[in-house]
């Protein structure tokens, strides 16, 4: 059961569907990171965002999650990117992880973020309140 869930969607993403995901009797710590929409981007006001995928992007998410599932200690891990427009405050990443103790699932949560935010191939677009746009890390 180590990869419960890994997907690229363009539904709204559910933090305790994750959560349940990945609880188990072995268990000890549940540790989970949502990644929302922000109102403010280096000092301007941002109205929204759009995420777009590469084809490949969900088999990516998948590899990287199994990775860290691969993990001596790591019990479940449950991870979903969402693509499409996105309001301030929906959930744009959220991962779940559970391992025996919080030490480990802590770091095994942190690394699978920063896996994610460097490997997978989704560009993001920030629409800013006064109207104008730009694509952040497409340069």
């Amino acid at each position: 059961m180590p990869l419960t869930l890994a997907e690229v969607t363009d539904l709204p993403l559910d933090v305790a569907a994750h959560l349940a995901a990945v609880r188990t009797a072995a268990g000890g710590a549940d540790v989970f990171f949502a990644g929302v929409v922000r109102d403010h981007d280096d000092g301007r006001s941002v109205s929204g965002i759009e995420y777009v995928a590469y084809p490949s992007a969900g088999q990516v998410l998948r590899d990287t999650a199994e990775a860290i599932a691969a993990r001596p200690g790591v019990l479940a891990v449950a991870v979903s990117h969402r693509i499409g427009e996105l309001a301030i405050g929906d959930a744009a990443l959220v991962a779940a992880v559970s391992c025996a103790h919080r030490g480990e699932a802590f770091a095994a949560c942190a690394d699978l973020v920063d896996a994610i935010k460097a490997a997978l191939p989704v560009w993001k677009r920030q629409v800013f309140a006064d109207g104008s746009d730009e694509w952040v890390g497409s340069t």
